[in-house]
């Protein structure tokens, strides 16, 4: 996060909504708002902020990550038997 005033403090949420528009919003229409809000709030907790892969993570999704975290593959099982 960047101090008070600086452009920093706004670039990630602008980012954030733009790949929401673009891969959801402006894909489909919803008959009610209840629609709508249940089509976010899916998207946002059950995909973007899961499943989707980020680069820091090792081009792993945050559950990927976590899950090797608290699980991980021992070294001889990860290693392939190369001649």
């Amino acid at each position: 996060m960047g101090s008070v005033g600086d452009s920093y403090d706004n670039a990630l949420m602008e980012n954030f909504f733009s790949t929401l528009k673009t891969e959801l919003v402006y894909r489909r229409a919803w008959r009610t708002r209840d629609e709508a809000e249940n089509a976010l709030f899916a998207y946002i907790d059950g995909w973007y902020n899961s499943q989707r892969i980020q680069k820091k993570l090792g081009w792993r999704s945050p559950d990927e990550f976590e899950a090797s975290y608290h699980h991980p593959v021992p070294a001889s099982a990860s290693s392939s038997n190369v001649g």
